[in-house]
């Protein structure tokens, strides 16, 4: 499941698997001189690498400076992500909304496509609890609209189709669509996320 940045080494390792899970090689020189051609999806997820370093190494005064620019930035964006949720290989595929709850633990090589909701049920629900959010395994794509609510577990190399809703536990290697969703195929993300960190992601006898 996923790690949290506690060294410079971890959040080079971070940041390097999250470049690649985005399909950049590399941010040349002269990119980082003019800030105007990085995309300002990677600025993000950039300091929000950096925020966790800085949160989980006690910087306090470093880590206000950089929350206040992920917020902003964020806010540009229709991002709102709160710091150590996601492993290594984070891919934002698209500006507009995502929203997810700060009890949620994401794994490593996760695709995060426009529109997606992930956290507790509502606090009128007789279900809600502070930390009734998903734990979601490793080399999960989901899809554009999809909504994941509660204390459920999403497994590993899952793919969640486009606006579908998930309530409900779902196991390793499977695509599941719908509202509410259920299992489609067993095809899973294989071929729908690019591979940032190097996490087992073969099925079983492949």
């Amino acid at each position: 499941m996923n790690k949290v940045i506690n060294s410079k080494k971890d959040k080079n390792d971070f940041i390097l698997a999250d470049l690649k899970s985005q399909g950049i090689k590399k941010i040349s020189l002269k990119m980082k001189l003019i800030s105007l051609f990085i995309p300002k999806i990677w600025k993000y997820q950039y300091l929000l690498r950096e925020l966790e370093y800085c949160i989980n190494t006690g910087k306090k005064l470093r880590s206000k400076l950089i929350s206040l620019k992920v917020q902003r930035l964020g806010a540009k964006l229709g991002f709102s992500i709160e710091p150590n949720i996601f492993g290594p290989g984070l891919c934002l595929c698209h500006n507009g909304t995502v929203v997810i709850n700060g009890n949620c633990k994401i794994g490593a090589n996760a695709r995060i496509h426009a529109g997606v909701n992930i956290g507790n049920y509502s606090r009128f629900d007789e279900n809600w609890t502070p930390n009734n959010a998903p734990i979601i395994g490793d080399n999960v794509y989901i899809g554009p609209g999809a909504k994941l609510f509660g204390k459920i577990n999403i497994g590993n190399n899952v793919a969640i189709g486009a606006n579908a809703v998930v309530n409900k536990d779902v196991p390793d290697n499977v695509t599941v669509g719908g509202v509410p969703a259920k299992i489609i195929n067993h095809k899973g993300s294989e071929g729908l996320i690019i591979y940032g960190a190097d996490v087992n992601y073969k099925k079983e006898g492949c």
